[in-house]
């Protein structure tokens, strides 16, 4: 399965706006989401704005990206800002199977 439009556009832009190479930035916000409880096959924008907000920031910091805070924020803007479309709600993540048992 694939990572999620969320997961995969922020990473592209950690590695555009930082110093961190590609590999670096995917494992870094695969890191983060991890700690967060979050699978980058299914995490929403919303969540992803979540964790640019209140995770990132941190994790940039250990690994030398300045300004990480403002940077972060921005990226946050910007994602909800692009309007990407969710996971595909076919998929089989605990929010998945419960989104639509609730739609029942």
């Amino acid at each position: 399965m694939a990572d999620s439009p969320a997961f995969e556009w922020v990473s592209e832009e950690l590695e555009r706006i930082s110093s961190l190479d590609r590999l670096v930035a995917r494992g870094t916000l695969r890191l983060v989401l991890k700690k967060a409880g979050l699978d980058a096959r299914a995490v929403t924008a919303k969540q992803m704005e979540v964790v640019l907000r209140e995770l990132l920031p941190e994790e940039l910091g250990s690994r030398g990206v300045e300004d990480g805070k403002s940077s972060c924020e921005r990226l946050a803007r910007r994602l909800l800002a692009a309007k990407l479309t969710d996971a595909d709600p076919s998929d089989e993540s605990p929010e998945a199977v419960f989104q639509r048992l609730g739609g029942l």
